[in-house]
C-alpha cells in the first residue's frame, strides 16, 4: 500500500466521503448528500486518509452543545458538559489494518487534547464487530 497523508475534509471530498460511508453499513448508518452536508457543517474535527487513488478513511466528531439529532449524542449530552462525540469512522477495505485507523484516531487526540475534556463514541453490539471492539480497546476506549 502507498503512503497516506491526513488533511482537513472538505467540500471536495463529500461524494467520496458518502460513498465510503454508505459501503461501510452496518457499522455505521447510511447517509444521504444533504444529511451528510450537515454532519460536517456542525462537526468540530473532520479528518481525511487520503493516498494517490482517492480517500481511505475519514472521521467526523461533533462537539457538545449543537442541535444534533442523535440519541447517542443526546445520551452524552445528558452526562457530560463538555465533550467531542465520535459521530463516525470509516476505513476503506484496501486501507484496513494498514495503520489509517490509528492515524485517524492519534490525529483526533492529539488536535483534541486542551479543547476537550473527552472524547466520546459508542460501538454497534449488533451486528457484532470484534474488530472494532478491540480496535477501541486498544486505543484505550471503554
Amino acid at each position: 500500500m502507498s503512503e497516506f497523508v491526513l488533511r482537513a475534509g472538505t467540500a471536495a471530498d463529500a461524494a467520496a466521503v458518502l460513498a465510503l460511508n454508505n459501503a461501510s453499513v452496518p457499522h455505521v448508518n447510511a447517509l444521504d448528500e444533504a444529511t451528510l452536508a450537515q454532519i460536517v457543517a456542525m462537526s468540530g474535527h473532520y479528518t481525511v486518509a487520503e493516498d494517490a487513488e482517492g480517500i481511505l478513511g475519514f472521521v467526523l466528531c461533533i462537539p457538545s452543545g449543537r442541535a444534533y439529532w442523535s440519541e447517542n449524542y443526546a445520551w452524552f449530552g445528558e452526562r457530560y458538559d463538555a465533550f467531542l462525540y465520535l459521530d463516525r469512522v470509516a476505513v476503506h477495505s484496501r486501507a484496513q489494518r494498514r495503520g489509517v485507523g490509528r492515524a485517524l484516531y492519534d490525529d483526533l487526540h492529539a488536535r483534541s487534547r486542551g479543547r476537550w475534556p473527552c472524547i466520546t463514541l459508542e460501538v454497534n453490539l449488533r451486528p457484532p464487530n470484534p474488530v472494532s471492539d478491540a480496535f477501541h480497546l486498544a486505543m484505550g476506549y471503554e
